[in-house]
């Protein structure tokens, strides 16, 4: 297991393994220190190992982290969180980007806590500035992909975004960024 108290946040990368597949995601620490360290935190504990993608919406976003997804769980999906306070925003200048994984919170930005969401459309520029982006995945563009492009039914706010399949986080794990070739479209580390 990486310590991640005393490993640079930039040189850590977590392999999430989905029933679809698997995505591999680095962070950005310099750019929002806090939600790397809640992210990796949350992931050195098992948190998110079982929950599902909760809200799926093709050519936008696939949105997971509500631990009201574990299978057994009694609250409403997309309204669950950690205890504790809400983490204070850390808004940036990265563009909501496909692959781009940035937290979901409420209307309060300091409210996110562990859902986060990763985003399917070349460019969601409504999000830019009002989401904390924190990382991007490096591999596994098809699985997000595939996971974009489950059927969906209507929800209970009348958005068509409620995947007709469960689509579980297996498990997410950290690992140490791996170096990439960046004519295969993965950005290498430095």
């Amino acid at each position: 297991m990486i310590d991640i108290d005393t490993t640079d946040h930039s040189k850590i990368e977590a392999v999430m393994e989905t029933t679809k597949g698997s995505m591999v995601i680095t962070f950005f620490p310099d750019k929002a220190p806090g939600h790397v360290s809640n992210f990796l935190k949350l992931t050195n504990m098992g948190f998110y190992n079982g929950l599902a993608f909760h809200r799926v919406i093709r050519n936008f976003m696939i949105q997971g982290g509500c631990p009201n997804t574990k299978k057994g769980a009694t609250g409403q999906p997309g309204t669950g969180r950690p205890d504790g306070p809400g983490l204070r925003a850390e808004f940036n200048d990265t563009p909501h980007t496909r692959g781009v994984l940035s937290m979901a919170r409420s209307r309060d930005p300091n409210s996110a806590g562990s859902q986060f969401f990763v985003v399917h459309a070349e460019h969601a520029p409504h999000l830019d500035g009002q989401y904390t982006a924190f990382g991007k995945v490096e591999e596994g563009l098809e699985v997000l992909d595939d996971i974009a492009s489950v059927d969906c039914s209507f929800g209970g706010g009348g958005e068509k975004s409620t995947p007709k399949e469960r689509i579980e986080i297996v498990r997410i794990w950290l690992r140490e960024r791996q170096v990439r070739d960046t004519a295969e479209g993965g950005g290498a580390q430095s």
